[in-house]
């Protein structure tokens, strides 16, 4: 019997690669971010607002690469818990959406421990490969989207 308890199996699909790693790096965030009471979903959506102010349901999906369905599902939770206030656009379909007081309470609170994560994330990692895998995704996530559908 193989023991794979301390090795990654190789697989050779871009996909599959990307999502477990995309699922170990998550559950290393959570684990920071538990004691407050938030998930990394929420914590980057926090983030984004934080840093571009308001904006609309759309571009917040399209810069999180998030189906509508997901992010509307955690923005309910969000704005549940006073993090997220919403107005309607002139468009009355369109949601425009910016950090609320609690949500950015919520943030700078949340900011210490996710900035422990990523530093213990870059230490193993190391400056070079962390740099590197930072750009990298970014454009593997920039091209995709440019292309839409990959089919």
């Amino acid at each position: 019997m193989v023991d794979f308890s301390n090795a990654a199996v190789d697989l050779p699909c871009m996909c599959a690669n990307l999502r477990r790693a995309s699922r170990a790096i998550t559950q290393s965030y959570e684990e920071a971010l538990r004691p407050l009471g938030l998930r990394a979903t929420q914590f980057t959506i926090l983030q984004v607002l934080f840093r571009t102010g308001e904006l609309c349901q759309g571009d917040l999906g399209q810069i999180l690469a998030m189906d509508s369905t997901t992010l509307t599902r955690t923005l309910r939770i969000m704005s549940r818990e006073g993090w997220i206030a919403e107005r309607r656009g002139k468009d009355r379909r369109e949601r425009l959406l910016c950090l609320a007081k609690a949500g950015r309470s919520q943030f700078n609170r949340a900011l210490s421990s996710w900035e422990r994560a990523q530093a213990h994330l870059q230490r193993q990692l190391g400056d070079k490969c962390w740099l590197d895998f930072l750009k990298l995704t970014t454009e593997v996530t920039a091209l995709v989207m440019q292309k839409g559908d990959v089919s």
